[in-house]
């Protein structure tokens, strides 16, 4: 599959995308002399699956949904099961990651791109009409805004799926994480959430900040509230030379350490991904939140727009 290259520019940054996943495929920051994302070097390893979503915007619900299955107005729906043989994870097997978008517009800074999915794709009910617009903005910023829409009830779930490492080594094992989230998901061996927990006395309890670990799976979403509100900051990644901060609109932040990622070929600059090569911070909805009536709303309907902005904004030192 013939892939292209799309680069964008503006206030500091370079941003390459392709449209596999409208992926973000690399980003460098002007005066930086490594790239603060991981990437592929080939584009047609993205297509071959050995991307691990890196760049990607996941869905049409990203993240797990538990047996893949969900009832939705009285009507149970049973998803493709492509995570253990049993979850749906981030859309399934042929979900928005995995599959090639539209370009539908595109400025010096700025780029769109859409998909059409039809009803019944991946076990999903509805049609649904995506975009995904990305763009170089004031402060070094990397905006992404999301939209879909559906003429009939469904489920839509969206998230950026880039892996950061913002001082160029083998691991992010030196990157210090801040979340403003006082309660997390605890999970079960398929990583389904069982319920809703405080991160006083735990491990994800990133509010006074703390290294990542650099070993052994953190995977989990972090709550930061109960539905989407307007866009606030609500986590700052720092390494040496380097910090990002992070504001969403979402509920949630699913932050994962990048445990198992180990990619069997060349990176971006040729280099190899081994675990923990990068960190993972996606804005979302609630993980399995189609099974929870107390985790925020998933529903789109009929009339209804879903929205999401998050941006990612760097400085040096």
């Amino acid at each position: 599959m013939n892939l292209n290259r799309f680069a964008i520019a503006g206030h500091g940054l370079t941003a390459t995308f392709t449209e596999w996943g409208a992926s973000l495929v690399d980003l460098r920051m002007d005066g930086v002399d490594h790239p603060l994302v991981l990437g592929l070097a080939d584009l047609g390893d993205y297509a071959a699956g050995h991307a691990n979503y890196m760049g990607a915007t996941v869905g049409r619900f990203a993240n797990r949904i538990g047996d893949a299955r969900f009832t939705l107005d009285g009507v149970e729906h049973r998803l493709d099961r492509n995570f253990q043989e049993r979850h749906s994870l981030h859309g399934g097997s042929k979900g928005i990651g995995k599959r090639v978008w539209d370009v539908t517009a595109r400025t010096d800074s700025s780029i769109t791109f859409s998909i059409a999915l039809t009803d019944g794709e991946m076990g999903y009910p509805g049609p649904v009409q995506i975009t995904a617009t990305f763009t170089c903005a004031p402060g070094a910023c990397l905006a992404v805004q999301y939209s879909a829409i559906s003429d009939a009830p469904t489920i839509v779930n969206l998230a950026h799926h880039t892996y950061w490492n913002l001082d160029g080594t083998d691991d992010v094992s030196r990157h210090y994480l801040t979340v403003k989230a006082d309660r997390y998901l605890p999970v079960d061996e398929g990583l389904i959430p069982t319920g809703v927990a405080t991160v006083a006395g735990t491990d994800f309890d990133f509010r006074a900040g703390r290294m990542l670990p650099g070993q052994g799976l953190l995977d989990h979403n972090l709550c930061l509230s109960d539905a989407r509100v307007a866009l606030r900051d609500v986590a700052v990644l720092h390494a040496p030379g380097m910090s990002m901060t992070v504001a969403t609109t979402e509920p949630g932040l699913q932050v994962y350490g990048g445990a198992k990622l180990a990619t069997p070929v060349q990176g971006i600059d040729g280099r190899t991904y081994r675990a923990h090569a990068g960190v993972a911070l996606e804005p979302q909805n609630w993980p399995d939140a189609p099974n929870h009536a107390d985790f925020p709303n998933c529903v789109l309907r009929p009339g209804e727009t879903y929205e999401q902005t998050t941006t990612f904004n760097f400085v040096k030192g």
